[in-house]
């Protein structure tokens, strides 16, 4: 059953998510995984590092900027992006990985679909296998469930280079948007089904709809919009939102332009039950957490709020109270 405070609806908190070395991810308020891209072609150019030295300033910066998880990138997924090769993969990640394990302690993901990239990264410390083709590597469920690391399973239509293609072929056909809920749901659940038969413990597994990956443009509003329904209960839900080509629709604008319509889907994705945010910008994401995380703890007494939030008041700035 969902809880309700002041009119606004919460899912239920989920149960921490153990890491490899017995650190947890903790739920009691939702999550920040910043994008640290060691790539020269993701979608959005700001967040572009071709450069390890450039990859590792971003990633200190997004745990200063309050990251919960550092989500670390060396192959670009945007729609129509080739495939690059697990030695280019490796060969880009792996320094800056080891240098980012070396100064921090901070919870860390590897956004690969490859085994062999995703066993080095766990070997350089990785905590979290981040696999948008869910499973698609025979070799990714045994290597997950041996090394106990966390693993996200999303759902994606066709492949990076030709999941537009099948978008728009669907938008064309004027395909029934709804069915996308029982699509994603039944796939995802099948996904955590096969993990868990290999020996993936469920409390490892974190669920992600796959917003944007081969979707129309009111197949993506149907997953925000009915979030609670599309994910299987009990697991964690990762949503990617960050400036994202729906919302470029939505609003008209380039991707550098989206900062404002990716935090209202990002509001959104929060109040369906979402537990961990990707995102490009950490500090808005932060503060929209903060807020939407208050609101869930808005019954407690004045002490017990601050302590749930888990910080103390901010002075307000006078003139703008």
């Amino acid at each position: 059953m969902k809880n309700q405070v002041h009119g606004f609806t919460f899912p239920p908190q989920k149960a921490p998510l153990p890491l490899p070395g017995g650190a947890l991810l903790d739920f009691s308020r939702p999550l920040v995984m910043s994008i640290v891209n060691v790539t020269p072609d993701s979608f959005y150019r700001q967040s572009r590092n071709s450069r390890p030295g450039g990859a590792l300033k971003a990633a200190l910066q997004a745990e200063e900027d309050g990251a919960d998880i550092v989500d670390f990138g060396a192959e670009s997924t945007r729609p129509g992006s080739d495939y690059v090769s697990p030695e280019m993969e490796l060969s880009r990640l792996i320094p800056v990985l080891k240098d980012f394990r070396r100064l921090s302690k901070l919870p860390v993901s590897v956004d690969t679909r490859k085994a062999l990239v995703a066993g080095a990264a766990l070997d350089e410390g990785a905590d979290i296998i981040n696999d948008i083709s869910a499973l698609a590597d025979p070799d990714m469920a045994a290597l997950a469930a041996g090394r106990g690391a966390a693993l996200v399973l999303m759902h994606m239509r066709g492949s990076p280079k030709t999941m537009r293609i099948i978008a728009e072929e669907k938008e064309k056909a004027g395909t029934e948007a709804l069915a996308i809920v029982g699509e994603v749901r039944d796939f995802l659940s099948a996904a955590a089904e096969k993990a868990a038969a290999v020996g993936i413990r469920k409390e490892k597994i974190i669920v992600d709809p796959g917003i944007g990956f081969g979707k129309t443009l009111g197949e993506n509003l149907i997953l925000l919009n009915r979030l609670a329904e599309t994910c299987p209960p009990d697991y964690p839900v990762l949503v990617g939102l960050s400036r994202k080509s729906f919302i470029g629709a939505l609003t008209g604008r380039e991707a550098e332009e989206r900062l404002a319509g990716t935090l209202a889907a990002q509001a959104a994705a929060l109040f369906g039950g979402a537990d961990i945010l990707r995102v490009h910008d950490t500090r808005p994401a932060r503060d929209l957490v903060r807020v939407i995380h208050s609101l869930r703890l808005s019954t407690k007494t004045p002490a017990e709020f601050w302590k749930s939030l888990g910080t103390k008041k901010h002075d307000v700035v006078p003139g703008n109270s």
